[in-house]
């Protein structure tokens, strides 16, 4: 998060990139064989349900972002709107069929938002308050994305071990090679708003 000089111009390039460079995965580009279903779906049944789900939240996250950035920018409206929510429900829709071909039951992703939410986003019309949400999402959002990089990373060593090569190469590693493109967005979002910021509006966020 230590780059500066970040421009507006910068992260519109960085999200027409992302646009064209990583459009969402095609299903037909996915091969759902499985070696050995019974073992995968014992060490991994928990994992793919949560992964699945999280990744399908993104329409609820979206809408809680509708709320929380009444006034969002140009950048984030691109970003959030359509190359995130597109990458990221195709995410969702590929691990949930996965789970269907191992006999899962489908993920049940959380889909309103909660009323703190809806609060802040009635605050947030007030331009300082929504640069500390601006902050908080940008940072949450860095986190985030490291943290399925380093889950998607993890899942993959586990199954080559296990020689499930089709999901390895057709599912989890083209969705980890998503991720780190939306933790950059984030981070160089955060390296533009966080200098401007009073000292009074750090410390919100750090309470938010």
């Amino acid at each position: 998060m230590a780059r500066t000089g970040i421009t507006s111009q910068q992260l519109r390039d960085h999200v027409s990139k992302l646009a064209d460079e990583h459009p969402p995965i095609p299903m037909g580009s996915v091969d759902f064989t499985v070696e050995d279903p019974g073992a995968v779906r014992d060490r991994f049944a928990v994992m793919f349900d949560y992964l699945a789900r999280v990744e399908l939240e993104v329409e609820r996250n979206v809408a809680e972002l509708d709320a929380l950035l009444p006034h969002p920018t140009e950048e984030d409206l691109a970003f959030y709107r359509g190359v995130w929510f597109e990458q990221e429900m195709q995410h969702g829709r590929i691990l949930d069929r996965l789970k269907a071909e191992l006999g899962l039951p489908p993920a049940e992703p959380l889909t309103v938002v909660s009323g703190p939410v809806r609060a802040l986003g009635g605050l947030a019309h007030l331009q300082p308050i929504q640069d500390v949400v601006r902050c908080v999402y940008y940072f949450t959002g860095a986190s985030t994305e490291r943290q399925a990089v380093l889950a998607y990373s993890a899942l993959i060593d586990r199954l080559e071990e296990m020689g499930e090569r089709a999901l390895v190469d057709t599912v989890i590693h083209p969705i980890k090679r998503q991720e780190p493109g939306h933790f950059a967005f984030y981070s160089m979002s955060a390296a533009m708003i966080v200098p401007a910021l009073k000292p009074w509006q750090v410390r919100l966020a750090q309470l938010i």
